[in-house]
């Protein structure tokens, strides 16, 4: 499957082989309209100040995730049937999960 030329992994519900949740940050979701996944959406990933620290795009059932370093974060997904964001905190390391309604 393509990822749309935005130049990351698929994303998709399970972590990648390897990933040591005791070491890492992972920011998971799933974007949603109305309870129902959303396909195709930008989701950005901003910093405590707001800065843009990276994008994906949300696989065929919504899900997308990032690495993180810890601190606060805003994610936030562009889609054409609208937007939305949600904040998050990562104190530490682990699976920190995210969902995101756009609408």
């Amino acid at each position: 499957m393509a990822n749309d030329g935005c130049g990351a992994p698929e994303q998709t519900a399970d972590l990648p082989a390897g990933i040591d949740l005791a070491k890492e940050i992972v920011l998971s979701g799933k974007v949603t309209a109305e309870g129902v996944a959303v396909s195709g959406a930008f989701v950005r990933l901003l910093d405590a100040s707001g800065e843009f620290t990276a994008e994906v795009v949300s696989s065929a059932e919504g899900d997308f995730r990032f690495f993180a370093a810890p601190g606060e974060w805003t994610v936030r997904a562009l889609h054409r049937s609208g937007n939305g964001e949600t904040k998050v905190t990562a104190d530490g390391p682990g699976l920190h999960p995210v969902a995101v309604s756009v609408g």
